[in-house]
């Protein structure tokens, strides 16, 4: 079996099928001459004669019946096997595993990531959360298909990625109602000495806010510091202090976590990236969060 040639086989099976070499050259869109030699040297392999000649015609010898049964049963079960995989594909839903740094506010991950949820049964996704390091360490050995992060990927890694630009939003202030009505002033004198919630060192706006504070000589009051952006806006839920997230879902904010947005600041600009293996983004999950990002979550803001 290690030698017999499928081509050869299906030359034969074809001539069988059809009565003629004539006839099997116009279905498989070869010269008689090349089928004929082909025949032959499928002959010669096996050491035996499959068809003969009967006047005009060809017929088939034994040997020639027992493989043509045999040959029947392989491209029977090849067809069957063609039809299943084009089955599989055209009903089994295209896995996306995405990584989303814990540092991404998570009502900004959903609204980036919803639009792929709307592609219906193709895609299913697998969501991963963690440090942006250990999510590329993942990327790198392709168990994720992209990440969405507040940066782009550190220089320094020796990971092959590229760095796509989601898009970008100045920040909110947020607060819930009871505490908001203990601020005084405007904003945004108001943040000083301000119960705050401050992003933690892994969040790249972090450096951004304080230079902020530092160039309108404020010091609000920290009162923690929060890696995780859905524990931030949980501890401002409760009232425990101000807390920023991206203005440009600052409305899904209020309504969500029930507070009060407080004032802007527009010019600390937060960003988001995809960062994959591909320069070219061709994943439909990823080709639609990045359509979607450009023109939706990103523009009008107030």
């Amino acid at each position: 079996m290690a030698d017999l040639n499928f081509k050869h086989l299906r030359y034969f099976w074809m001539v069988a099928k059809t009565g003629s070499i004539a006839r099997a050259s116009e279905q498989l869109h070869l010269t008689p001459q090349s089928i004929s030699g082909q025949l032959s040297e499928f002959e010669s392999r096996l050491g035996v004669d499959l068809l003969r000649r009967s006047g005009r015609n060809l017929e088939l010898t034994d040997a020639g019946r027992r493989i043509l049964g045999i040959a029947e049963e392989i491209f029977t079960l090849g067809d069957e096997l063609l039809e299943a995989l084009h089955s599989d594909k055209a009903r089994k839903p295209i896995s996306f595993h995405l990584g989303i740094a814990d540092s991404v506010s998570k009502s900004m991950a959903y609204r980036l990531v919803e639009p792929a949820l709307r592609l219906g049964d193709t895609v299913h996704l697998v969501c991963r959360e963690g440090r942006l390091a250990s999510l590329l360490a993942d990327l790198a050995i392709q168990r994720l298909d992209m990440i969405i992060a507040d940066r782009p990927m550190p220089a320094n890694l020796n990971v092959r990625g590229f760095s796509h630009l989601l898009g970008e939003s100045g920040l909110a202030v947020f607060a819930a109602p009871r505490y908001a009505e203990r601020l005084s002033g405007e904003f945004p004198e108001m943040l000083d000495n301000a119960r705050f919630l401050m992003p933690g060192e892994d969040v790249a706006i972090r450096p951004k806010l304080i230079r902020w504070f530092d160039s309108l000589s404020l010091r609000p009051h920290i009162v923690g510091e929060f890696d995780d952006s859905a524990l931030i806006k949980a501890f401002g839920q409760a009232g425990a202090g101000l807390f920023v997230s991206p203005s440009a879902i600052a409305d899904h904010i209020c309504e969500q976590y029930k507070v009060i947005q407080v004032g802007r600041i527009d010019s600390v600009i937060e960003q988001h990236f995809a960062i994959t293996t591909e320069r070219r983004l061709t994943h439909p999950a990823v080709v639609e969060i990045s359509k979607s990002a450009r023109e939706v979550v990103f523009t009008n803001q107030k």
